[in-house]
């Protein structure tokens, strides 16, 4: 029976069913995590043969005490995972540490984390990238500014989602970004690229192949959603673009990625933007290399009749799988946000899109500034139908 030590199988709150999954497949499955057992829901318990709860997953020696009396206890850990952006690094050096061959390694955090070196890989991709800078002094940021012009983006080189992140127009918002970056912290500025986010989001196998993709398209912006309390939009495509498969697949050949489920962020092009290409070509983002954040998974699954918690465990079970795929939807995501004056209230937006709502719940505070305190997520058959939701939902009086 093969081991496979989950870290943080609590958060977010429906990775429960990668464990779950895991568990259906035959494999022994290792929780560690800080919030006490008796409060972890029944689903978690059940798809978990052992949980090691400590203080705080912050707390380095005791998560490595953690695994070494899993290996003590049950022999040789074979995965150990997290699917989580924030402990990426931190899986790595475990992995490190233990010996642990299925998943990056500490060498490897920096091309997949540090947004500055992932540019180099999605060149080689052949994928164009937005020219950039790391911050060293105003000067230099002047410097940057006066080649590639207003707007910029700043923003930590290595960073979650748009935390912390500075739209930059004029030099006043330059002065203001520079005093309110956090020390010690290392940001990289970037020309504003005028372009939709979409993603290319894939389950891959041991061997590099690719076993399952889809994709999502964020019509706003990522950074108004944070920073200006705009509420989130996002929907998973009906069909992923044949341009997307391509750039997707060519990222995940030059970064290396085997046996993971990944998330790829890309930008398509909205203007002619010089260097970076025409109206509509796709260019580099980021790499994510783990799932789509939040309840993603779930709406892949909602888009494409299927179970990518399946998929992705039968990939580590058994490197194959033959979970089919049914009728294909675009689904839908709005987050609303507190304290706004929506025309609609919940009653009536359960009673309008009953039929079509596949999820609605609050999210925790973690999630809340990007992906809203509210959400829904719904199917369409049509981009049309799906736009006058988007629409709808976050009218506001």
């Amino acid at each position: 029976m093969k081991n496979f030590v989950f870290i943080s199988p609590n958060f977010p709150t429906n990775y429960w069913r990668f464990c779950r999954e895991l568990k259906n497949n035959g494999l022994n499955v290792l929780g560690i995590g800080d919030q006490p057992y008796d409060e972890l829901s029944s689903d978690l318990k059940n798809s978990l043969n052992e949980y090691y709860k400590v203080s705080s997953l912050e707390n380095e020696d005791e998560v490595y005490r953690a695994v070494a009396f899993f290996i003590f206890k049950y022999g040789r850990i074979d995965w150990l995972e997290s699917n989580n952006e924030y402990w990426l690094e931190k899986d790595a050096k475990l992995r490190t540490d233990f010996n642990i061959t299925s998943g990056f390694q500490t060498a490897d955090i920096p091309r997949i984390k540090y947004k500055s070196q992932m540019k180099q890989y999605y060149k080689k991709a052949g994928l164009a990238v937005a020219r950039y800078y790391l911050v060293k002094d105003l000067e230099g940021c002047k410097k940057f500014i006066k080649k590639v012009g207003y707007p910029v983006v700043a923003k930590p080189d290595n960073g979650v989602g748009a935390s912390h992140n500075f739209k930059i127009e004029n030099e006043e918002q330059l002065v203001d970004f520079y005093g309110k970056r956090h020390e010690g912290v290392t940001y990289i500025m970037e020309e504003f690229v005028n372009g939709q986010v979409c993603s290319y989001d894939a389950i891959v196998d041991s061997k590099g192949d690719i076993m399952f993709e889809a994709g999502n398209l964020t019509p706003g912006s990522i950074m108004d959603m944070v920073n200006k309390n705009d509420d989130c939009k996002f929907c998973i495509l009906k069909e992923l673009p044949e341009d997307t498969k391509k750039a997707g697949r060519a990222t995940v050949k030059h970064f290396g990625v085997k046996s993971r489920f990944v998330h790829l962020e890309f930008f398509r092009l909205t203007q002619d933007q010089k260097g970076l290409g025409k109206k509509g070509d796709i260019m580099g983002l980021e790499v994510n290399m783990r799932p789509s954040g939040g309840f993603s998974p779930d709406m892949i699954n909602f888009a494409h009749s299927t179970d990518v918690y399946k998929i992705w465990a039968d990939m580590i079970a058994f490197d194959k799988s033959t979970k089919p795929e049914g009728e294909h939807n675009y689904c839908a995501y709005v987050g609303r946000k507190d304290g706004k004056d929506y025309v609609m209230d919940h009653n009536a937006v359960m009673e309008k899109y009953g039929a079509n709502i596949k999820m609605a719940e609050r999210l925790p505070d973690a999630l809340s500034a990007a992906m809203g305190n509210q959400f829904y997520m719904a199917n369409f058959q049509t981009e049309e139908e799906m736009n006058e939701y988007f629409e709808t939902v976050t009218e506001l009086r």
